[in-house]
């Protein structure tokens, strides 16, 4: 089965795909659940996060663990992690969420 939730984390900084990034989503209505653990690929994705068994309409949290990447490649960085917080309304519609990273800002959009 295809992953509803799929990510992505992009270094603007260097202009590189983001591989090695620690990812957790955790869902957050009902009291805040973790429901899955992955690891950017070497072209800075997570193709299968979550499995549609467990995804369903409601609030959720994409916490990306930044600073470990960074310290990976002996950069400092301002924000340790960046956590997105997104509402999920329409199981028809896949999900994607992009983040664009540097040592000191990051920014998302709705992905497609």
């Amino acid at each position: 089965m295809a992953s509803p939730l799929t990510t992505h984390v992009l270094d603007t900084a260097n202009g590189v795909p983001a591989a090695g990034v620690a990812v957790t989503l955790t869902r957050l209505d009902g009291g805040a659940r973790e429901l899955a653990r992955g690891t950017t690929n070497a072209d800075g994705r997570i193709p299968e996060l979550v499995s549609p068994r467990v995804f369903d309409v409601g609030r959720y949290v994409l916490r990306f663990e930044v600073a470990d990447y960074f310290a990976a490649l002996g950069t400092p960085c301002f924000f340790p992690w960046a956590e997105l917080v997104f509402d999920v309304t329409d199981l028809s519609r896949h999900h994607h969420v992009p983040l664009l990273v540097s040592p000191y800002s990051y920014s998302t959009y709705r992905g497609s």
